[in-house]
């Protein structure tokens, strides 16, 4: 039973290449610190955080809208780049690149047109979270491709990981509409959210974009994207833990019972 899931038998057996070693290493140390860095206070400044540095006031701010546009764009734009870029290739190359445009698309639809904003963006915070989100999208897609010609994982998970992606994606969805219907057309202030899972946690928007991260890594089936979605659920944990105890320190009525990002455990 054990022998099932040895990690080598879900993963492609990729080009020889240290570079794709590296860079899979890499990406991982790099999301990790980003978490890292959150716990310790240093945040990327957005949403609740825009203005958490003290010298936040020297700094380039822009509004949340164009901030939020410029971090989703260009990763959306490499997906649908990616359709001219590699016009061939098996269904699971196809499903990937539908998969991170699919993703990214979303993300800017949503920015125009589900989200309300209070406050600002830092324009370092937007540099970094952007650059992060083409670099995962490009990296994915590209290193698919090296993997075209190659033999199969001996365990297919492109089907059951597209259908994890569909859950992830539309839970993420729903709970950012339902942010997005908390505030009135001028309404700039914080509450406490509800509906959907947001009486168990805090952050399941931050879930549910887990669940789609970890969906495209089953539908790749590379190392780099594995590191990408083990990265990626290191801030994101990490960012749905401050959250909550900014929600503590700012709601005295805020339930205790709810927890930062998983139901009952965290």
């Amino acid at each position: 039973m054990a022998e099932m899931f040895q990690f080598h038998k879900i993963v492609y057996e990729e080009p020889s290449s240290i570079y794709v070693k590296v860079l899979s290493g890499l990406t991982l140390l790099f999301l990790g610190f980003l978490g890292v860095s959150e716990l310790l206070g240093n945040h990327l400044k957005y949403s609740k955080f825009w203005n958490s540095s003290p010298n936040s006031a020297s700094q380039v701010k822009v509004s949340s809208v164009l901030g939020m546009f410029i971090l989703y764009a260009p990763a959306s734009l490499a997906g649908l780049a990616s359709f001219v870029i590699f016009p061939d290739g098996d269904s699971r190359f196809f499903m990937v690149k539908l998969a991170v445009t699919i993703h990214f698309l979303k993300r800017v639809l949503e920015v125009l047109f589900i989200h309300k904003y209070s406050g600002g963006m830092m324009l370092d915070s937007v540099i970094i979270i952007s650059s992060s989100y083409l670099f995962a999208a490009a990296g994915v897609i590209y290193i698919q491709s090296l993997t075209q010609g190659f033999p199969e994982p001996p365990i297919d998970l492109k089907y059951i990981g597209f259908l994890i992606f569909l859950i992830g994606i539309s839970g993420n969805f729903y709970h950012h509409y339902l942010l997005s219907r908390m505030r009135g057309k001028n309404e700039k202030g914080y509450k406490i959210p509800q509906g959907g899972l947001f009486g168990l946690v805090i952050c399941p928007h931050y879930l549910f974009e887990i669940i789609a991260f970890v969906g495209i890594s089953f539908i790749s089936q590379t190392l780099f994207t594995f590191c990408c979605t083990v990265g990626i659920a290191v801030y994101l944990m990490s960012r749905s833990f401050v959250t909550r105890k900014w929600y503590l320190s700012k709601f005295e009525n805020f339930p205790k019972n709810v927890k930062a990002l998983i139901p009952y455990v965290f």
